[in-house]
């Protein structure tokens, strides 16, 4: 059977585990279609890890297998999960990696992956990704019936991104809780707990963050001059503080778990 496997880590480009659990899963099932959605979330970020599987998986044709390796307690008693929605398949640990899945799909059967036979053996303690995972997902897209693997389990790990706060006068205080590559600061507001900022056009507002603040919000990021801070709704349905060609991280001296507070004037 010919399926989508994907693959999200923390394991770089540097080294062979990425390029050993594609062998894993070719091995098993040589029509497989592998596509890398991001081997560089940062090292044991699992929040990082969650955000970046909930922007991809969607996009996919029904079917398609997303192994998602963020996984600091390999080796624990962290239990290896296959979750299935109504369009997808998950393989991953149960650290809260898909918790913005479960979030937004309506349709969740979550299983404790226990039957060894799909497994390599011996499994490693420090590479499951490899020796449970990779097969896993890979027998999967073979058309292995899920409840082949394990039983259903309601008690997953899951968290939600932390809501901005009120503050006096009708203000918020959020954070920052991505930096992107190009230094854009992805916030924890989004239209539902920051309305205001949604209508268009939004009241009067500041925003402090880091070593600065930001008082205008535009449409995309050529709307702003080079260098000008200013506010958009981006792509992953966040408020993110931005600079045209060039780095808001940098200018605001800001980075992932900055505090930002929001005034209305």
């Amino acid at each position: 059977m010919e399926r989508i496997i994907t693959l999200t880590t923390d394991f770089g480009v540097q080294d062979h585990y990425a390029g050993t659990m594609k062998g894993v899963i070719l091995n098993i099932n040589r029509a497989a279609q592998i596509v890398d959605i991001c081997h560089s979330v940062p090292s044991f970020d699992v929040l990082e890890g969650a955000l970046t599987i909930a922007q991809a998986y969607s996009y996919f044709p029904p079917g398609t297998v997303h192994a998602v390796i963020v996984d600091p307690g390999v080796g624990s008693m962290r239990r290896p999960l296959l979750v299935e929605t109504g369009k997808y398949f998950f393989v991953a640990p149960d650290n809260g990696v898909l918790s913005l899945v479960f979030e937004r799909e309506e349709r969740i059967a979550v299983r404790h992956i226990t039957a060894g036979h799909y497994s390599l053996q011996p499994v490693s303690a420090t590479f499951q990704g490899r020796d449970i995972f990779a097969p896993v997902a890979a027998y999967v897209s073979k058309g292995v019936a899920p409840a082949a693997l394990g039983e259903e389990i309601s008690d997953y790990v899951r968290f939600a991104i932390k809501a901005p706060e009120p503050v006096e006068n009708g203000g918020l205080r959020g954070m920052v809780i991505k930096v992107d590559k190009f230094g854009n600061l992805v916030t924890n507001l989004c239209p539902r707990n920051a309305p205001a900022l949604a209508e268009t056009p939004p009241p009067g507002f500041r925003i402090r963050v880091g070593a600065g603040e930001v008082s205008s919000l535009k449409p995309t990021f050529a709307a702003g001059q080079p260098g000008e801070l200013f506010a958009l709704w981006g792509s992953m349905g966040f408020l993110e503080i931005v600079t045209n060609r060039g780095s808001a991280a940098q200018l605001l001296k800001a980075g992932k778990g900055s505090e930002l507070v929001v005034t209305f004037a």
